[in-house]
């Protein structure tokens, strides 16, 4: 529950960027949908005492997230996404690959957004760039036996494990298409830059591009 709290207070403090004079509901919109992250991982080397070569990989997920949109005029708009935790598996990769599950950890990434809109306001269709940031808090990090095998030969201590938090830019392509003049739905694809750390109980670290691609469909509404 403090994970959800600190959460919480990140994306308050994100959305009030979208300037506190920004008061007039006809410039707003909702949207709620589904989004799948799928990350595409780097990995370096997990750190000795470990098989040379033994990196991580990350899994994807798919949760329901909504967002609130503030217009400033036809084409430029602030956008903050918020959701459900996603949670991802994580196995082996490289020299250990095909270990097995070596755990999973939840990820909270609340991202704002700036964006620019094509062709009229009135326009059925209406594709859009944005360009985002996003803090990605990690917590409820569970490793497997597996993991304790890899990184604690012999010992009956299993391993646990933490992922640090990081800030990333996320470059944004989208398109609306207008139902009517207050409904309508949001199809999206954000590419995230994102290296983050993992420590281990038994001493070891893993440095990683995470660099997520997350695809999302919603449905809007604008009052």
């Amino acid at each position: 529950m403090k994970s959800i709290f600190k959460v919480a207070t990140i994306a308050i403090a994100m959305g009030a960027a979208t300037s506190a004079a920004a008061l007039d509901l006809q410039n707003w919109s909702v949207k709620v949908g589904v989004n799948k992250i799928t990350p595409k991982v780097k990995s370096d080397d997990i750190s000795a005492p470990a098989l040379p070569g033994s990196k991580v990989e990350v899994g994807s997920d798919t949760q329901p997230i909504f967002a609130f949109t503030y217009n400033y005029n036809p084409d430029l708009s602030v956008e903050l996404v918020l959701g459900t935790p996603y949670e991802h598996d994580i196995s082996g990769a490289g020299a250990i690959a095909g270990t097995g599950k070596a755990g999973t950890v939840k990820s909270m990434p609340p991202t704002i957004f700036g964006q620019y809109h094509f062709l009229e306001e009135q326009s059925t269709l209406r594709p859009y760039l944005g360009l985002g940031l996003t803090y990605a808090y990690f917590y409820d990090e569970t490793g497997s036996g597996a993991l304790t095998a890899l990184t604690n030969t012999g010992s009956s201590t299993p391993t646990t494990f933490s992922v640090d938090a990081a800030w990333g830019l996320s470059p944004q392509v989208g398109a609306i298409y207008k139902i009517d003049q207050n409904w309508f739905v949001d199809a999206v694809v954000v590419k995230t830059f994102l290296k983050t750390t993992a420590h281990y109980s038994t001493g070891q670290t893993v440095s990683m591009r995470l660099d997520p691609l997350a695809v999302s469909l919603s449905l809007g509404y604008r009052f």
